[in-house]
């Protein structure tokens, strides 16, 4: 938590976030504009939510003296330094999820009766029919989701050796 702490310090300083010692969860409505057009520029208008999203805390005694932490820019997706990017990558994806349209998901379950015995099995799945926010923001992943490797037929000859 401390070096993590420091890592959001160095941001603020830096110009990179607003102010990050507080628990509020509002923005103000130029954050909210700039995060929409950002939204719209680089993904389009299906990303956008219908209306503008607004929340509110939940914990007694917050302390709403501030906004939310936020990108000071929000067309900054990074920042240069190595070491304090992976914290704003996440402050920077929360912030623009939070104003994008829902995900769609299409939910199967099928029901399969045994007739000799009266049991019955079930399975279910989703399918993903539209990302929305989830395009940006994944909660419990920290980075991109990378494509899993082609699987490679290996020749006898080459004996394990890319053709």
């Amino acid at each position: 938590a401390r070096e993590t702490m420091q890592v959001a310090q160095r941001l603020y300083e830096d110009g990179n976030i607003t102010y990050m010692r507080t628990d509020s969860v509002s923005l103000s409505q130029e954050a909210i504009r700039a995060a929409r057009t950002c939204i719209e520029d680089r993904y389009g208008t299906d990303y956008l939510s219908d209306g503008v999203r607004t929340f509110e805390t939940k914990s007694k005694g917050a302390q709403e003296a501030h906004e939310a932490i936020r990108p000071t820019y929000m067309e900054n997706r990074s920042v240069d330094d190595a070491d304090t990017n992976r914290l704003y990558e996440l402050i920077w994806k929360r912030t623009i999820a939070s104003q994008m349209s829902d995900a769609v998901l299409e939910k199967t379950i099928a029901k399969i009766s045994i007739s000799t015995n009266k049991d019955e099995l079930t399975a279910s799945g989703e399918v993903l029919k539209f990302d929305g926010f989830l395009k940006v923001y994944r909660e419990g992943t920290d980075e991109e989701e990378e494509e899993a490797p082609p699987v490679e037929e290996k020749s006898k000859k080459s004996k394990g050796k890319k053709n």
